[in-house]
């Protein structure tokens, strides 16, 4: 099976890829999920965040973000002293942060699905114009991105949030070679 040409380097990335990557997420937990692990991994790699998951769960009370949302001081040196954590306390507060804006964000619309989904009317994006090379941002990350950043969201840039659109499958971004590419069914970059 040939798959996009990131994830043919480890079995990890073998399995994010075919359960996951591009997969419409739909449940506010997930989405929190994801977005923790992006935000984490600015400046690492997917791969590291993907070994880090359960630890990032394990510190981030199951990625309850209305656990997280509450979580003081105390929290952040449990975390930063929680063996294998990524020990970035400025990383680690963002994280709170983002919890209590991603709380923000259901008090507004009801859900973060909601309110993540509405940039594209509830479509996943595919671009013809990825399905050859690997794209880090495009428009619709910078508005996902300056929106998210205006709301309270930490370590959101329009790369990450470009990473998360992908991960939560608003952006289908498989590779025209990868079995799992879709672009020649339909073309919704109407963005």
């Amino acid at each position: 099976m040939k798959r996009c040409d990131w994830a043919e380097t480890d079995p990890l990335l073998q399995q994010y890829h075919d359960e996951e990557w591009a997969v419409p997420v739909h449940d506010d937990r997930e989405h929190y999920m994801y977005l923790l692990m992006e935000s984490m991994s600015c400046g690492l790699s997917w791969l590291l965040m993907l070994k880090k998951r359960e630890v990032l769960r394990e510190c981030f009370a199951g990625f309850d973000f209305e656990k997280v949302a509450q979580f003081t001081s105390d929290d952040v040196e449990r975390i930063m002293n929680t063996e294998n954590m990524i020990r970035s306390r400025r990383k680690i507060e963002g994280m709170i942060a983002n919890a209590k804006a991603f709380v923000k964000v259901r008090e507004e619309f009801g859900s973060f699905d909601r309110y993540i989904w509405s940039f594209t009317k509830g479509k996943t994006m595919i671009y013809p114009s990825h399905s050859h090379k690997p794209v880090a941002s495009n428009a619709l990350s910078d508005k996902v991105a300056k929106d998210m950043k205006k709301r309270g969201f930490k370590f959101i840039g329009s790369v990450i949030t470009y990473s998360h659109l992908q991960a939560i499958g608003i952006i289908d971004d498989h590779l025209e070679s990868c079995c799992k590419y879709k672009g020649g069914k339909k073309n919704l970059n109407s963005l």
